[in-house]
């Protein structure tokens, strides 16, 4: 039969470091290898044609969201935390940096996930009012529209949906103490996001904690970090700056930040202390 599956001489090698793009295709190829299917297959599952399930895959061109919805329809990943759809948008909409889209896909499966954060509290714990206040700024400035903004906003519901599950993943959070400085959105936003910090303290898997000012060069890390472990105990770890984001899956380059994560968690406050730090906050008393 006559088709466009890659044979084994000329299949591209795929590199979803490359960009988001290149990510989706790895990923499609992945999923659908997993389940013995050909590009032809699946394609006839999803009213396409296999030379078009190719050229998505090799990044040659970029999927649609009717594409990527047909993906989650055949391959049974629609519903789930982390569709090909979702995926779809992030490309499309360029709200994410390099690297982010590949991390939420396995942000989703880790068994352990530490957060560093400055500034702006993580957006694994971000209220809804929180987050709308900080999109609502970027779209003020123009870094991005309205409607990147609602994909924003979706995406992070999402991912945060994807971590409720029936044995949910270690959770440490180490927070700059400037997160709880600044207030965004108001103060009634702020407080409903500091009470928020609270109630996952309490939460059997996770630690929210404080590094507070008086650390001084003891802190670590001068910019946000996510490092995940994975069931089968591999590690990865991604970075962001203000243009740019590295996602890191060689334990030579991961293993220093977590080294790096725990020398800083000597230094915070300890859990009873974050959170009457992150009370006072509330209390509009610092």
């Amino acid at each position: 039969m006559a088709g466009a599956e890659e044979t084994v001489v000329n299949r591209k090698d795929l590199n979803p470091e490359g960009s988001p793009q290149e990510a989706f295709g790895a990923r499609l190829r992945g999923a659908r290898e997993k389940r013995g299917l050909t590009q032809d297959e699946l394609a006839e599952r999803m009213g396409y044609t296999g030379r078009h399930v190719s050229a998505v895959e090799t990044g040659r061109k970029p999927p649609t969201r009717r594409f990527a919805a047909g993906v989650d329809t055949a391959l049974g990943t629609k519903g789930t935390g982390d569709t090909f759809e979702r995926a779809c948008g992030e490309i499309r909409h360029g709200v994410l940096l390099e690297g982010f889209p590949e991390y939420l896909s396995y942000e989703g499966r880790a068994v352990e996930i530490r957060v560093f954060e400055v500034g702006v509290i993580p957006g694994l714990l971000q209220t809804p009012g929180y987050v709308r206040a900080l999109a609502d700024a970027a779209v003020y400035r123009g870094d991005i529209s309205d409607q990147q903004a609602d994909e924003w906003i979706t995406l992070l519901a999402e991912r945060q949906a994807a971590l409720i599950r029936p044995v949910p993943p270690a959770l440490v959070v180490i927070m700059d103490e400037s997160c709880i400085r600044r207030p965004v959105g108001g103060w009634e936003v702020m407080n409903e996001q500091l009470d928020r910090l609270a109630e996952v303290a309490t939460l059997p898997h996770a630690m929210v904690l404080i590094a507070p000012y008086d650390i001084g060069e003891r802190r670590t890390f001068n910019r946000p970090v996510n490092l995940l472990t994975l069931a089968d105990r591999s590690v990865m770890s991604y970075v962001e700056s203000q243009t740019d984001g590295r996602l890191e899956r060689e334990v030579a380059a991961v293993a220093p930040l977590f080294m790096a994560y725990h020398q800083l968690q000597k230094h915070t406050l300890p859990l009873a202390a974050s959170v009457d730090l992150i009370k006072l906050a509330r209390k509009g008393s610092l």
